[in-house]
């Protein structure tokens, strides 16, 4: 009986990390990039598609968990660097707990572990862009270098997830 009582329960703890199929998570522009998300993300942050970001962009809190070079290189209009590796939670201090907070680094794997983080911290609106600023510019969207002004410029990270940002107009930097 405990043993069926401890299924349950890490069923129901893990019920957030299966509440999108394959076929309800939003497009992206490249069939094999959707299938590297799905291999590199477990989906324990609720995800948010380019599209529906774009539409709430100026409501919403937006935060970059990448690198700060990457950070400076390009990222999302509006977005405020927050940090991977060297997270900085005082960029926090203005945002309630219940905002809708919306994470990307760049295909989202760095995102969710920070949305994870946020999560245990007592953010209860928290999500992932799905494919994060690579999907964000495949798509056509802007961004902006540390000017705050357009730029064509995007931070890959290297040579091997270069390969996931194809749209024509973008420089590509690592």
């Amino acid at each position: 009986m405990k043993y069926l009582i401890f299924l349950l329960l890490t069923f129901v703890a893990m019920e957030p990390a299966f509440s999108q199929t394959p076929s309800e998570r939003p497009p992206v522009q490249n069939e094999a990039f959707g299938r590297e998300l799905t291999r590199l993300l477990s989906f324990s942050v609720p995800i948010i598609g380019v599209q529906e970001l774009r539409d709430i962009q100026n409501e919403v809190h937006i935060f970059d968990a990448r690198e700060e070079e990457e950070y400076k290189v390009s990222h999302i209009q509006g977005a405020r660097y927050l940090g991977y590796k060297n997270l900085d939670t005082h960029k926090l201090a203005d945002v309630p707990k219940d905002a809708k907070v919306v994470l990307y680094c760049s295909v989202g794997y760095r995102s969710e572990k920070i949305g994870e983080r946020l999560q245990k911290m007592g953010y209860t609106d928290v999500r992932n862009l799905y494919g994060s600023i690579f999907e964000w510019v495949n798509q056509g969207y802007p961004v902006v270098g540390p000017d705050e002004k357009p730029t064509r410029k995007i931070h890959t990270y290297n040579s091997k997830w270069s390969q996931w940002v194809n749209h024509e107009d973008v420089e590509k930097v690592w």
